[in-house]
């Protein structure tokens, strides 16, 4: 099972409560970040975007670096992990994201990849005066569909001529191209999602589903298992786990309880009512888990609490389940949490025996 870690681009992480850690983002943060899993042999790391946050007490995700930026600061400075930018589609045209993705690719001598997001956060794009107006909730992995061609186009051919409804290239060219095969992420969950990455993309990136349930999202891979198997590429899902451990599952349990009664209320609410903006699309996109009030303090992430030991059995335990390439992890403290994941977890993890085998604790990177 591949293991990357998604990097804390915002601040205070993943975690809406004023009793979890509070910090800002910053480069020197999250080159320590990726260092650390790189030493600890993960397999990728992956930034998000986000250009408005929640507000609340923790003005949670009203700070925030820059995706391409950030990962191009982090390709020079590491040798062997993969790393993923993402692109918010509707402020950044695809040729400069192809030549954006492209620039990066030469820095990190083929580690880079792309996550395509078509953004579901109106105020996001309206504060630019680029919201394209409601009804685009209902089309937007149609324009997303058009965008990953010209991207492919630019790629695998250094010219575009592509003539759509969303984007009309005219002899468009891209050189160098990357000297690696550029992967896409997609996280959609709709059905409209699931198409588009089977299609499209090389990874489809779902959520883990309740508390220790490490298998809850089966019936996610399923439906992405049907809809690649009428395209008949090869599109492999990965799984987004918040991982809450330490030396006992009772120390665990408390940490996770803590957190959820400093829950910051005004930022779930906001949260709340960005994710209902959306009318036109159905009920089985990724923003509204994200909305729902059962675990709204994480987002509604699968969460895994316990000890070292049952976290890396959970683990484990992800990956039995078809379909399943690897996990994308946060943790409440980053720099703990990862070196707790290299030392304490990974090591009692029989689906990372060949990394537990052959790697030595990299704590000192940092």
């Amino acid at each position: 099972m591949n293991v990357g870690v998604f990097i804390p681009i915002g601040n205070n992480g993943w975690l809406l409560s004023e009793n979890a850690p509070q910090y800002l983002p910053s480069f020197e943060l999250n080159k320590q970040v990726v260092l650390k899993a790189e030493g600890y042999g993960l397999d990728f790391a992956l930034s998000m975007i986000k250009l408005r946050g929640f507000g609340g007490k923790t003005e949670f995700w009203d700070h925030n670096l820059e995706s391409f930026t950030l990962m191009a600061g982090l390709a020079a400075v590491t040798s062997r992990i993969k790393l993923f930018a993402t692109a918010a589609t509707l402020c950044m045209p695809p040729a400069i994201t192809a030549r954006m993705a492209a620039t990066i690719d030469s820095i990190s001598n083929g580690r880079f990849g792309l996550n395509l997001v078509t953004g579901w956060q109106r105020p996001e794009y309206s504060q630019m005066g680029l919201w394209p107006g409601d009804e685009y909730f209902s089309r937007r992995y149609e324009y997303l569909s058009e965008y990953a061609q010209v991207l492919r186009d630019l790629w695998e051919t250094g010219t575009c001529d592509r003539k759509g409804e969303f984007f009309q290239m005219e002899d468009c060219r891209l050189s160098p191209r990357p000297q690696a095969d550029m992967k896409i992420i997609c996280a959609g969950q709709s059905s409209a999602g699931m198409d588009f990455t089977a299609k499209y993309a090389d990874y489809n990136f779902c959520f883990g589903k309740g508390v220790n349930t490490p298998t809850a999202f089966a019936p996610t891979v399923e439906r992405l298992e049907a809809a690649k198997a009428a395209t008949g590429r090869d599109v492999s899902s990965y799984v987004l786990f918040m991982i809450i451990a330490d030396e006992t599952d009772e120390a665990a349990r408390a940490t996770w309880e803590h957190y959820k009664a400093g829950a910051d209320q005004e930022a779930i609410a906001w949260l709340g009512v960005q994710g209902a903006a959306d009318t036109k699309s159905g009920a089985d996109t990724n923003v509204r888990q994200m909305v729902d009030p059962t675990s709204a303090v994480n987002i509604n992430m699968g969460t895994l609490v316990g000890s070292y030991a049952e976290v890396a059995r959970m683990l484990d335990e992800v990956a039995t389940v078809p379909g399943t390439e690897g996990v994308l992890l946060v943790f409440d403290d980053f720099l703990k949490g990862l070196d707790a994941y290299g030392t304490r977890i990974q090591p009692l993890m029989t689906s990372r025996a060949h990394i537990a085998a052959g790697s030595e604790p990299m704590a000192k990177v940092a």
